[in-house]
């Protein structure tokens, strides 16, 4: 059994704000302006003003802004933003769009501490009868319980504050419920909460802790003469400052000895915190009675404090406006903040995903690069397109049908490919080879680029080290479709070209392959540099069969058509490789709007805000 001492001595409260019997002072403690409502909502205007539409529209879009925004990359901003952003969309959930719809609904009281300040016995002895379970077991309150008064029971139905949580009307040990009991002894107009520990061991008690303190309309902290001075409390007590939560404390299990000096000290901490107005109450040390609950001696002045708030409309609505005042007004920075940080993640994707394109400019670069110094004409290509032509076998294929014949006759005999088989097949391994090397390059090099940025190395996967498993197939397909599109187009091109007519598609062949050769060089054969060592003599050799049937500009412009459209094959084989690293980010991407949603949705509740003056100053 706890043990309590006698009452603490007028001295000892004369060192914080004074509680006393007094009505009026209950009021003051409180720190009511112009209740009467003025142009104001208030419960003398029942009418709802149009500022108050207006502040639920802007909240309704703040809201969808909120879920839409996402900060998926690994930065500095990121942790707090994803924390800040469930916090607002949870209070809006939980309490500002709910209370804005039924400012009228009972005052919520959310009597919250540090485990064992004897939260749950506070709450029995305010309203006289066991309602919440207290021992000395941690965590005790598993479930948050609220007692409410049987008339005021609608109030706190599904759908309404804390919409989330399930609604039971049996002791629960589920952390996703509210236990919720009604009792003629608390006075209509007020309920009260039994909140979990905000020091929980249990990570989901210290969750719906902070949840259920969002949703008070007055949080009534509680803490004692032991641990009035921890850390984690004091970070709860600025945060409902900063939000504006009208707030109260329990000074509980206080030696009478020691009463004066530990709440001047709480007092000074408070004032030195900004909270030097919340009232204070001071328990002190006592025995409980059989049924658990404080004597009437330390309990009842503030069992007569929150019975005349419950009586006093224009008190209670009070608390309402200031604490709903004061959650609006933090709603903007706190959005700002977070536009920011979705600002920042797309500055981000947008560094990571121009490393990634500047890896594959630099792959287009040196495959373009590759057509055109000549570096494709050596080895076996060129081994085999003189095989071609250095025999005669391009004119006289050229030239009829005997040739194509002979070939044919030649490969079916002795079961060899034909020098045109030969020299498509080499300059497709070519190809093949120039354009598996430059994307392996391409990903090592966008791979190592995010490595060196923490957003990005958290995005890596291994198989994006490399470049696609399918990319030799899909790099021989490319390279063949494309040998299909030089064909088609000499084809088209030559038209009534007799000589090629004659050679039917065996010179349509041989004229592709020919046109297929000038793109592996920048001249279109006139010999210089590389293209000299690499037999550009058989190379002009060629250009002036092509010349002789196509005529002089008419093969460059063959030639440059089919380099072109080789180069846009690349370039959609590389954009898909790139894709890899890109569609990470895409997500980001999508988030360009939202910052400016965020913005101005913000904007639209604080100008909504100061036009309703809740607070009757607008701030």
């Amino acid at each position: 059994m706890t043990t309590h001492g006698d009452a603490v001595g007028p001295s000892a409260q004369s060192a914080v704000p004074a509680v006393t019997n007094e009505k009026q002072q209950v009021k003051a403690a409180i720190d009511p302006s112009d209740r009467t409502g003025g142009g104001r909502v208030s419960p003398a205007n029942p009418e709802v003003p149009p500022q108050l539409g207006r502040l639920a529209t802007g909240l309704s879009r703040l809201r969808a802004a909120l879920g839409a925004a996402a900060y998926p990359l690994e930065l500095p901003s990121a942790d707090e933003a994803r924390r800040v952003g469930e916090a607002l969309s949870a209070q809006l959930d939980d309490y500002l769009l709910p209370r804005l719809a039924r400012l009228d609904a009972p005052l919520l009281v959310v009597v919250g501490g540090s485990t064992g300040a004897g939260k749950s016995t506070l709450v029995n002895s305010l309203v006289q009868t066991p309602v919440s379970t207290a021992g000395v077991l941690r965590p005790t309150t598993r479930s948050p319980v609220l007692v409410t008064h049987p008339d005021d029971v609608q109030w706190f139905a599904p759908g309404g504050i804390l919409p989330g949580l399930t609604r039971t009307g049996q002791a629960s040990t589920a952390s996703d419920t509210i236990q919720v009991i009604t009792t003629p002894t608390i006075g209509p107009g007020l309920a009260l909460l039994d909140a979990p520990d905000i020091d929980s061991v249990v990570d989901r008690n210290r969750k719906l802790a902070a949840q259920l303190l969002a949703a008070a309309d007055l949080w009534l902290f509680v803490t004692t003469a032991a641990r009035y001075a921890d850390a984690v409390p004091w970070e709860m007590l600025t945060t409902a400052r900063l939000r504006g939560t009208v707030v109260a404390l329990v000074l509980d299990r206080v030696p009478t000895d020691a009463a004066g000096e530990i709440a001047a000290h709480l007092g000074e901490m408070l004032t030195a915190n900004e909270l030097g107005s919340a009232p204070l109450f001071v328990l002190p040390e006592t025995t409980l009675d059989q049924r658990g609950l404080l004597p009437d001696a330390a309990i009842g002045p503030m069992r007569v404090w929150f019975a005349q708030l419950a009586e006093d409309a224009n008190a209670r609505f009070t608390v309402v406006r200031q604490t709903l005042n004061g959650a609006l007004a933090a709603l903007t920075p706190a959005a700002n903040g977070l536009a920011d940080a979705v600002d920042d993640q797309i500055r981000t994707a947008q560094a990571l995903d121009e490393r990634v394109e500047a890896a594959y400019r630099t792959a287009r670069r040196v495959t373009e690069d590759g057509l055109r110094d000549g570096r494709l004409l050596r080895g076996e290509v060129m081994a085999r397109w003189q095989e071609f032509v250095g025999t005669g076998d391009l004119v006289r294929g050229l030239e009829s049908r005997v040739g194509h014949l002979r070939d044919k006759l030649i490969s079916a005999i002795s079961g060899r490919p034909t020098p045109t088989q030969n020299l498509r097949v080499a300059m497709e391994s070519q190809l093949v080879t120039l354009m598996r090397g430059v994307a392996a390059d391409a990903a090592e090099q966008a791979y190592a680029a995010w490595q060196a940025h923490p957003a990005g190395e958290a995005l890596l996967v291994p198989d994006l080290q490399h470049a696609s498993a399918d990319l030799p197939q899909r790099a021989d397909r490319l390279v063949r479709d494309w040998q299909q599109w030089v064909l088609d187009l000499v084809r088209t091109e030559a038209g009534d070209k007799r000589s090629v007519a004659r050679g039917a598609a065996y010179a349509v062949n041989g004229a592709g392959l020919a046109v297929m050769i000038t793109v592996f060089t920048s001249t279109a054969f006139i010999p210089t540099g590389l293209e000299v060592a690499a037999g550009a003599g058989s190379a002009v050799a060629a250009q002036k069969v092509l010349e002789a049937i196509f005529g002089d500009q008419a093969i460059r412009a063959l030639a440059t058509r089919a380099r072109a459209e080789l180069l846009t094959r690349v370039d959609e084989l590389l954009a898909t490789e790139a894709a890899r690293f890109t569609e990470r980010t895409a997500a980001v991407r999508l988030e360009t709007a939202q910052s400016t949603l965020l913005r101005q949705a913000a904007a639209e509740v604080e100008k909504a805000r100061e036009e309703l003056a809740l607070t009757g100053s607008g701030s």
